[in-house]
């Protein structure tokens, strides 16, 4: 693996994003206007169409959706998600696309927010000119609901705008714990849908994401199919089965078991953070996250200086690596919002029978694109995915990811899908 290539997956794998706490919510006008809905009125004047040298500028905006009351009958006083926009929305209200994000991952899909920040994670594939051309369509990208990031806000980087745990409830002034209502994937999509209505959007040309975002664009599919004209789910799954669900267990365990995390409640002043089993949580998906020649740059060796073949303490160079990665981003991240995360992927599709019952319902043409290498959604899992769309009657092309990353195929690897994704759109 080249030395860039490695770079994007280690950024990749690093990529979670900050749902602050209200009261520390994040400015909603940072960086130029880039995306414009009919009747929006952004912060500032939009920037002219960059050029193909020059960094496509986005703004991250706060959407207040107001009083939520999710598919299972709970309440969310005030949801508040985080997006940012490209490209304009034409008079019909149809050329928009929206991007719905990964596990670990925010609104940031595409752009920048200044000039010499990072780049969002599928900007390989979003922007002027590009295979999801902003030129041509109106492109969103939304935080969820109970988005996993809470302190990632930086001089390049306006963090995330998410209701969830960490948010304050306004009936007890503390945060609600794991009192928050249970969402499910279907709850992210309504909640994205208010935003869509509010910014004009009538029919959507694309949605499409990876991991998680995959099982978004397919409840879309499934909620509003009149609306949806083509999917494009990424190292995906149709079912969220028996074997899928008790991996999400094994992520769980950690946080549950660390005794700073007190059933929930540790956001009290004073408290220690559950810091070591969020950061234990988030090693487990990092490594299942990647495949073999993801890794092969430790090799065996040990840490400089160590021996573990005398000293049981000691650690090979690749533990080293995923604990300083998963410290890290723990630190940025919230050990409910992780727990609500894991839920609401078990919950995908939970309103139908089965994957055949949801698909029977889309009217979409569908790219379906998993990863040979992928240990969280095995390929077999997205060809079944492309099968059933098949059975339901439905164009289906299935693309399958090459390369050593593993899952990461579907956010570090996307260029190679280019070409397929132009002829999908018809560009």
């Amino acid at each position: 693996m080249t030395a860039p290539v490695l770079r994007r997956a280690l950024m990749a794998a690093a990529s979670l994003a900050a749902a602050a706490m209200p009261g520390a919510r994040h400015a909603a006008a940072q960086g130029a206007g880039q995306g414009v809905a009919p009747g929006a009125a952004p912060a500032a004047a939009p920037a002219p169409p960059p050029t193909a040298a020059e960094p496509l500028i986005v703004r991250k905006q706060v959407f207040e959706a107001g009083e939520y009351r999710t598919r299972s009958g709970g309440t969310v006083p005030n949801a508040r998600i985080g997006y940012q926009t490209a490209g304009t929305l034409n008079a019909a209200g149809d050329n928009a696309v929206l991007i719905t994000h990964f596990f670990s991952a925010n609104s940031h899909a595409f752009g920048r927010y200044a000039a010499g920040g990072p780049a969002g994670y599928w900007d390989d594939i979003v922007g002027p000119g590009k295979a999801i051309d902003t030129n041509r369509f109106f492109v969103v990208s939304s935080d969820t609901l109970v988005n996993l990031n809470l302190n990632d806000v930086t001089p390049t980087n306006p963090g995330t705008t998410s209701t969830g745990p960490a948010t304050i409830d306004p009936r007890t002034g503390r945060p609600f714990g794991m009192n928050f209502p249970v969402v499910s994937m279907r709850d992210f999509i309504e909640v994205q849908k208010l935003l869509l209505d509010s910014l004009g959007v009538k029919r959507l040309a694309l949605v499409a994401g990876p991991s998680m975002g995959s099982l978004q664009a397919i409840e879309w599919a499934l909620a509003y199919p009149e609306m949806v004209e083509r999917v494009m789910p990424t190292v995906c799954t149709g079912e969220f089965d028996a074997f899928l669900m008790g991996w999400m267990e094994l992520w769980e365990v950690p946080i549950r078991t660390d005794p700073n995390w007190r059933g929930g409640d540790y956001y009290g002043q004073g408290r220690e953070l559950p810091t070591r089993g969020l950061a234990e949580a988030l090693k487990i998906v990092t490594l299942q996250a990647r495949d073999r020649g993801s890794l092969t740059q430790f090799g065996r060796r040990p840490v400089e200086g160590q021996d573990p073949a005398r000293r049981m303490l000691d650690s090979f160079a690749v533990e080293k690596f995923l604990d300083d990665a998963a410290i890290a981003r723990a630190r940025t991240a919230d050990a409910n919002a992780f727990l609500y995360l894991t839920r609401a992927n078990q919950l995908f599709l939970n309103e139908v029978p089965d994957t055949a019952a949801a698909l029977a319902r889309s009217r979409a043409s569908w790219l379906v694109m998993p990863a040979v290498g992928d240990r969280i959604f095995p390929v077999t899992y997205g060809r079944d995915l492309a099968e059933a769309v098949r059975k339901a009657g439905r164009p289906v092309t299935l693309v399958e990811l090459q390369g050593g990353l593993g899952h990461l195929e579907g956010v570090a690897g996307m260029a190679q899908a280019e070409g397929a994704i132009r002829t999908f759109l018809g560009t």
